[in-house]
């Protein structure tokens, strides 16, 4: 997308997907020439990330607010399949490679959402959510989630994330009933062990009467 262009005479850098090099605030390095979304190096492919950089740059370049500049980390994503997949920060995989096995946790669940409650079991499709947690405050670093309004649930999500949730706001958030997302909220109650490989066994609460 940025060949053809004449642009290798502005003095402007390209890595080897032919993508424009940008710093964190969308300067090229030539003086008065930015570059974002797809031809960028910003790495997400998405319109709403684009718009959200450009609203920052036209903030620092005419608004004054020198500071102005889009923050990448956790931004919600939203394949749009059949069932919608939804994915806020890293994968388990990504997570354990940036900070280690032994500072990730992982909390799961696989259901079947009350919107398919009264049809017959062949009918009714799974869903499936993911949160990584890291460090001993339990940071959420990752929140994936797939299956009916994945997408519609993720926005209030990232903003959580943004802010730096851990498990334990989620856990002290208290589940909207009956509804997919308090999944999210319920996983793994406190009390539960960490095993050996970062995955969390709930210990159930003991049986009355």
């Amino acid at each position: 997308m940025t060949m053809n262009m004449g642009l290798e005479t502005t003095g402007v850098s390209f890595d080897k997907k032919g993508r424009i090099v940008v710093d964190d605030k969308q300067n090229t390095g030539v003086d008065g020439l930015y570059c974002l979304g797809d031809c960028s190096i910003s790495g997400y492919e998405l319109t709403p990330v684009a718009i959200a950089a450009g609203r920052r740059l036209a903030d620092r370049i005419f608004g004054g607010a020198d500071s102005a500049k889009l923050e990448y980390a956790n931004i919600a994503t939203v394949v749009f399949s059949h069932p919608p997949i939804g994915v806020i920060g890293l994968t388990e995989p990504k997570a354990r490679e940036v900070y280690g096995d032994a500072a990730v946790s992982v909390y799961s669940s696989q259901f079947s959402p009350m919107h398919y409650a009264l049809c017959e079991p062949d009918a009714k499709k799974p869903m499936a959510m993911k949160l990584v947690c890291v460090g001993d405050e339990q940071r959420v670093v990752g929140l994936h989630i797939i299956g009916i309004s994945a997408d519609e649930m993720l926005q209030g999500f990232a903003v959580a994330m943004k802010m730096g949730a851990t498990k334990a706001d989620f856990d002290n958030a208290v589940a909207i009933h009956p509804t997919a997302s308090e999944e999210l909220v319920t996983m793994a109650p406190w009390g539960a062990t960490k095993n050996a490989d970062g995955t969390i066994t709930p210990v159930l609460p003991p049986k009355r009467g």
